[in-house]
């Protein structure tokens, strides 16, 4: 606020709010109101690939000033989330997970990214982690 950054401070507003509502969600069905950590990065996760989404429709219809303020809110937002990882890690956690699993084809893909997406939460984009998961499946089938 010192800095009079006011687009920051309304980034940051927002992700407050967005907090406040995943706490009242949980009140109302009676779990304690306090978030944990999970909560907290599975709030920004999605505030995260809101604003992917919003700048690649805004992107498709020639808005580039609303481009432009998605993909700077998404900066703020991205500076509070875990680091991501890289595709080549991303690889070697999936090939790791799909032989502990124990899969032989493709069938099997929603026992994988269910395992993967617990343990990956907040740290890998769900469609890469889909995609990569896919091309290895794809090769156990061959």
């Amino acid at each position: 606020m010192k800095t009079g950054d006011s687009f920051r401070i309304d980034t940051l507003r927002m992700l407050n709010a967005a907090l406040h509502n995943r706490e009242i969600e949980k009140r109302g069905v009676g779990k304690n109101a306090e978030l944990s950590d999970g909560d907290v990065i599975e709030v920004l996760s999605r505030e995260a690939k809101k604003r992917k989404e919003a700048a690649e429709a805004f992107r498709k219809g020639s808005r580039q000033d609303l481009v432009d303020k998605e993909l700077r809110e998404l900066a703020i937002i991205t500076a509070y989330l875990p680091a991501q990882l890289s595709e080549k890690e991303l690889r070697v956690i999936v090939q790791k997970a799909i032989g502990e699993i124990g899969v032989t084809d493709a069938k099997d893909f929603g026992r994988v990214m269910g395992r993967l997406a617990k343990e990956l939460k907040g740290r890998a984009d769900g469609a890469t982690l889909a995609a990569l998961v896919k091309e290895r499946l794809s090769t156990l089938d061959s």
